[in-house]
């Protein structure tokens, strides 16, 4: 039988078609002909942090991949699967967006297994992760003996910062910056407060969005 969730689910999708698919026909019979995002966002598997709701987006406006800790890996050709590489060809080479944000955030539980090693038994999430490593012990040497939480919280920002160089090892998105057409960001949601930052790379740090 149905558990509870799947029923408020399906009960959930109910009240989707009848106060949401209905009113806005027009917008699905258009989408239906194929897509045309110019955003692409990478964001984290956390159930907390829905980046459509968090960016008030509607259906079509972005093209996203989640995966854990929000993680872009390096330009790695090869025959094994790479999901989120697949998703980033698709969304520059086909469907040509104009943006590709990372977001991170708070609390973070990939990040946490990056920081304390908690997934290192694991079949999928400690190697997913290591590809921070580096990273992980420059924030690790550069906090000293300051707590835990601020080293996550440094950690979280800094593998923003890493994803945000690993793109630049794309081929595609390496062209498309150098022509101006592509735009690369790097966003932190932190979800006790509610606050969106930006990466500055000029100041190599988060703030306010600047716009």
């Amino acid at each position: 039988m149905p558990s509870q969730w799947i029923r408020r689910f399906a009960q959930g999708y109910r009240s989707f078609r009848q106060n949401y698919f209905e009113t806005n026909r027009a917008l699905f019979k258009e989408l239906s002909d194929g897509q045309a995002p110019k955003v692409m966002l990478v964001a984290c598997c956390d159930s907390r942090v829905e980046p459509a709701i968090i960016l008030d987006s509607g259906p079509g406006d972005l093209f996203i991949v989640r995966n854990i800790a929000n993680l872009i890996p390096p330009y790695q050709p090869d025959t094994f699967h790479h999901g989120t590489s697949a998703a980033l060809e698709f969304a520059v080479n086909s469907l040509g967006v104009s943006h590709i944000v990372v977001m991170g955030h708070a609390g973070c539980g990939g990040i946490r297994a990056a920081l304390t090693g908690i997934g290192g038994e694991t079949e999928f999430i400690g190697p997913w992760v290591s590809m921070i490593g580096p990273v992980r012990d420059e924030v690790v040497q550069a906090c000293g003996g300051r707590p835990e939480a601020e080293q996550q919280r440094m950690l979280e920002q800094r593998s923003i910062v890493s994803s945000l160089r690993n793109l630049d090892s794309f081929p595609f998105v390496a062209e498309g910056v150098k022509a101006g057409t592509l735009f690369v960001h790097g966003w932190y949601f932190d979800i006790h407060t509610g606050d969106l930052l930006a990466y500055d790379a000029e100041k190599d740090a988060f703030g306010p969005l600047p716009f």
